[in-house]
Parts: structure tokens; C-alpha cells; sequence
């Protein structure tokens, strides 16, 4: 067997024995020990060591150096690198090979000749340790130094075994990084969970527990060993456990998209058991940890039992404030309206009094007891008019009020209340002006006329246009218009009166609320036309501007679309 034959032979009896070390979980001494005496016992004469760089320092420390005086190694360790650092400090600097000969001469040693000289280190070579990765450059882990006491350089075996036993150094080294900083990451991960004040637990991807921390057990009153024999679903109140089921498919992958709550992203709020049969409200996250075949849940669990309790306290209360305020309110409005009624009863009750008193009482005249006999009945009818609004309103707002919807030609319906209220507007000097819209022949030209109560119709366009008048000034106009829009038919009755100030527009549907204008009405008309015109599915919107005037728009359902809808509805359709 040749020489080389015999160099491989034990070099790969050396290696095998570092790999075996490795792969048994050896620490990182005995491992870089080993490599060192593999060497020496290689090159024959030689001393070895290892340095291992710490990035961040630029500083070297000692790794392994069992045929090094100890005092030396001690001297050297933490040693700073650089171009003039020695053998080690200067190869770790350049990530070069560094041959220092004669350690007496050589430039680089001036500042460590007086250490190695004394111990009979006369020659040193060294190697950087480095790591290539496909993902970045090579990264020096730290040195490889070869000792001889007198002069030395390295024939080609000796930088073949080099070579060789650096690589096992990087192995070493990489092994110990990656493993140490493992370890560290599940020892940091062991206090996280262990010390938590939240609930955690391992469990597999079916939810049996597989490791508990001391919250979870204390929060659930259980022992841990109890729960690590039982799974999820053990802990979880009946009703909830179909969501915790879900929850577990969704994030395992064996169920559609992961669901954390019935209201949207966020943690699952379940019901949880305790060991004496009570229970908590929790709020439930999970999430996947590991890969492939060892794949696990990660469960954090939250007592929420005490904010839910407040949260439910808190909207109790609000609930309650809010009812007081309610009733205040209702109280208040029921006293403002029996105080205004009151005021609108007694005025025209009075003047039916006094005027049954005077004919009672003097023996008048023909005609100031026409006039009297007239006053009686015009003030009566002022509070029937006023008990019936009162009574349409009550109505409405109890959805009680009788309506029977058919066809309606709006057209006829403005011409008869104008009609109706023309002697008022010549008393006021008002011309009233109709379209062409509303003329007797609206239907000939294609519209089928406007879904409603006629006779509701007719209130809500009486005290309109009432409205327009009485509000206006004297020779002014009032305009009635109806056009269909789309599936509607618009109602719009416009005035060029004083209009209405910004200020006022919020309280326009107030009952008894007349803006601080007394014009002879009693404050219900434009309340009762929302209600009236609301009941029979339509809007009612108000635009003014002051000194140019006020329109009143009505929208109600077209008659062709309204009756084909309940034709539909009634043959199952729609």
C-alpha cells in the first residue's frame, strides 16, 4: 500500500469518526478536539488550534487547542483581527491563508512574538474557516492554525489535509451555530410558554392536547395530566363545539376557509367547562406550527368571562339611559301636545260660546244672526277639521289607518281641490295655475295615473296648497304640477311666498310647530302629509328659498308599475 493509500485510509477513518460525533450530538469541544488531534496525528511535529470569530467583536476565542501551552491559548484568546494580527487575526481579517515561516521576522507577529516565541512556536500557518452558501457570499466562522517549532512551510499534502479538516471545522462550527441557536429558540420558546399568563396548549391537528401550560390548567381548574388525556372538545361547552370542530378543519386544511367567529375575522368566543362544572367565556386563536407530517395547532386561549360581563353591563345601562330618555321624552311631547291642543280646542270652542250666548241672550237682527249662526259654524268645523288631523296621526302612527289604494287620475284630483280652495284664494289674492299635465285629458296621453287613496290624496294636496296660500304674499301664485318620473308619479306644488329660512327646515314636520307664524292653521298639515303620503309607500320632500318661495314634492308609485307589483305577488310571481 502506497503512502497516499495509507494518508486516505486514516484520513477518512477521521473523518467518519468527527461526522459520527457530530451526528450524536457531541458539543462543540469535543467535535473541534477532535479535528485538531486528527491533524496533528497527520502531520506529525505539528501543533493545531481553532479560533472561532465572533462577527460582531471582530474578535477570535479559543475553540480547541489540546497540544497548545494553555498559557498561550489564554494570551491569545479575544485577540482583535487584522492585516498585522498575527497569523490567525490577520488570515480571519483577509479571509486568506496566512504562512508566517519564522514567527521571529515575520511582520505580522510583532505584537504577539514575545507569546509564541517563549513556548517554542517558530512557525505558524493558518486558514480561514468559511462557510459558502448559495444565498450569499462566504462567510469566515474562524481559523484552522497548523504550529511547528522551527521554520515550516506546508508542502502540498499538508495544505491537502488542511483543506480536508478545515471543511470538518466548518461542519463543526455550522453544526454547533445552527443547532445552539435551535436550542435556544425552543428554550425561549419553552419559557414563553411555560411562564405565559395566557392559556396556551400544543395539540394535534383533531385537537387532543399534547403539551398544556400552567395557565390554561389553572384557568380550567384542571390537573394538567387530566387534560393531556382528553382532547378540545372535552373542555368546551356542547353548543360550541360544532365552531371549535371548524375552526380545527379550517386551519388543518381539511375544511373550506378558516372561520374564527360568526361576525368576521378575529378570535372564536367559546364557552369552556371548568373542572368544577362552571364555566368562562374565552376567546379562542389557533394557528398551525411545524411542517409535513409534524404539523401541530398552537391553541392561545383568553378568560373573557369578566369583560363580557362588563360589555353586557355596560350596554344594560346604555340601553336603560336611553329608555329613560325615551319615556322623558314621550312624557314631554305628550304634555306639549295636550297643552297645545288645549290652545287650539279652547280658541274656536270660545268663539262657539260666545256666539251661542249672544244669540241666546239679544234678539238680533236677520242678518247679524246669520253672521253670528255663520261664526258658529265655521269655528265648529275648525275643530272637527282639528279632531280628525289629531285622529290621522294617532292612526298613522300606530299603522292603523284604513286605506284603500286603486288607480287615481291625479289630474282630476288637483282640479277639484283647486277648485275647492279658489273662494280662499281670491280672498287672498292668490292665482292658483295648474300645467297641462293636469288637464281632464292626462290619461289619453299614456299615463295610468298614480296609486293611492284618493280621498287620502286629496287631504295631503288640500292642505298643501292650503299651505302655499295662506303663507304667501298678497297677489301672489300657487302652481300644482304632476308629471310620471321613471316608476313614480310626481306631485309638486310651489308658491312664490317669503319662503322658509334654513334655520327653520328641521322642525317643518313638527306637529303643532307653525315657525312662529300664526297664518290661521293649526301647525298638523305638513306632519299629516308625510305620515299620509308615507302610508301609501311614497316621499315627501321640501326645498325653499328665502324670498323666492317653497316646493313641495310628493312621490307615489305609478299605477301601472303598483298594480302589475301586486298582480305579481298575487299569482306567485315578483
Amino acid at each position: 500500500m502506497t503512502p497516499v493509500d495509507d494518508d486516505t485510509r486514516v484520513l477518512l477513518g477521521h473523518q467518519h469518526r468527527v461526522l459520527e460525533l457530530l451526528a450524536g450530538g457531541a458539543g462543540r469541544a469535543e467535535v473541534l478536539e477532535a479535528v485538531t488531534r486528527s491533524l496533528e496525528e497527520l502531520i506529525p511535529g505539528s501543533r493545531c488550534s481553532i479560533l472561532v470569530l465572533d462577527p460582531v467583536a471582530g474578535t477570535l476565542h479559543h475553540g480547541a487547542a489540546p497540544s497548545l501551552p494553555a498559557a498561550y491559548s489564554a494570551a491569545i484568546d479575544g485577540m482583535a483581527i487584522g492585516h498585522d494580527a498575527g497569523s490567525c487575526g490577520t488570515a480571519a481579517h483577509t479571509g486568506e491563508a496566512v504562512v508566517a515561516a519564522d514567527v521571529a521576522v515575520d511582520r505580522r507577529w510583532v505584537r504577539y512574538r514575545s507569546l509564541a516565541l517563549p513556548h517554542g512556536l517558530g512557525s505558524c500557518w493558518s486558514s480561514p474557516i468559511r462557510l459558502g452558501r448559495a444565498d450569499r457570499a462566504e462567510t469566515v466562522l474562524g481559523t484552522f492554525a497548523v504550529y511547528h517549532e522551527a521554520g515550516h512551510r506546508p508542502d502540498e499534502r499538508e495544505r491537502r489535509l488542511v483543506a480536508r479538516f478545515t471543511d470538518l471545522a466548518a461542519l463543526a462550527l455550522e453544526h454547533d451555530r445552527l443547532y445552539g441557536a435551535l436550542a435556544e429558540s425552543e428554550e425561549r420558546f419553552r419559557r414563553a410558554f411555560e411562564d405565559n399568563a395566557v392559556g396556551m396548549a400544543l395539540t394535534d391537528l383533531d385537537g387532543r392536547f399534547l403539551k398544556v401550560n400552567p395557565a390554561l390548567a389553572g384557568m380550567l381548574g384542571r390537573d394538567a395530566a387530566d387534560l393531556l388525556a382528553a382532547d378540545l372538545s372535552a373542555v368546551v361547552r356542547r353548543e360550541d363545539r360544532a365552531g371549535a370542530r371548524l375552526l380545527l378543519r379550517s386551519l388543518s386544511g381539511r375544511g373550506g376557509p378558516t372561520v374564527f367567529g360568526t361576525s368576521g375575522p378575529g378570535p372564536l368566543e367559546v364557552t369552556l367547562v371548568r373542572g368544577d362544572d362552571s364555566t368562562l367565556i374565552a376567546a379562542l386563536t389557533a394557528s398551525v406550527v411545524g411542517v409535513g407530517s409534524a404539523r401541530h395547532l398552537s391553541l392561545n386561549v383568553v378568560d373573557v368571562t369578566a369583560r363580557r360581563a362588563a360589555q353586557r353591563e355596560r350596554i344594560a345601562r346604555r340601553e336603560a339611559e336611553l329608555a329613560a330618555r325615551v319615556a322623558e321624552d314621550a312624557s314631554r311631547a305628550k304634555s306639549e301636545l295636550l297643552s297645545t291642543l288645549s290652545h287650539e280646542l279652547r280658541t274656536p270652542l270660545q268663539a262657539i260660546i260666545g256666539f251661542a250666548e249672544l244669540l241666546g241672550t239679544l234678539d238680533l237682527p236677520p242678518e247679524r244672526r246669520g253672521a253670528a249662526l255663520g261664526h258658529i259654524d265655521s269655528a265648529a268645523r275648525h275643530v272637527l277639521d282639528l279632531v280628525g288631523d289629531v285622529l290621522d296621526l294617532a292612526r298613522l302612527e300606530a299603522r292603523a289607518l284604513p286605506l284603500s289604494p286603486a288607480p287615481v287620475d291625479p289630474g282630476t284630483v288637483i282640479a277639484e281641490v283647486t277648485d275647492l280652495l279658489a273662494p280662499l284664494a281670491a280672498e287672498r289674492g292668490i292665482t292658483l295655475r295648474l300645467t297641462p299635465d293636469n288637464s281632464s285629458e292626462h290619461a289619453d296621453r299614456g299615463c295610468d295615473g298614480v296609486y293611492c287613496d284618493r280621498r287620502r290624496l286629496r287631504q295631503v294636496l288640500i292642505n298643501l296648497v292650503t299651505n302655499g296660500i295662506r303663507h304667501n304674499h298678497v297677489r301672489g301664485w300657487v302652481e300644482v304640477t304632476a308629471h310620471e318620473d321613471d316608476e313614480d308619479v310626481v306631485l309638486a306644488v310651489r308658491d312664490g311666498g317669503p319662503g322658509i329660512a334654513p334655520a327653520l327646515m328641521d322642525r317643518l314636520f313638527v306637529p303643532f310647530d307653525q315657525l312662529g307664524v300664526d297664518a290661521g292653521g293649526s301647525g298638523l298639515g305638513l306632519a299629516l302629509v308625510r305620515g299620509l303620503v308615507e302610508a301609501m309607500s311614497g316621499t315627501v320632500g321640501v326645498s325653499s328659498t328665502p324670498g323666492e318661495g317653497t316646493t313641495v314634492t310628493v312621490r307615489l308609485p305609478a299605477a301601472v308599475d303598483a298594480v302589475a307589483g301586486v298582480a305579481g305577488v298575487r299569482s306567485g310571481g315578483g
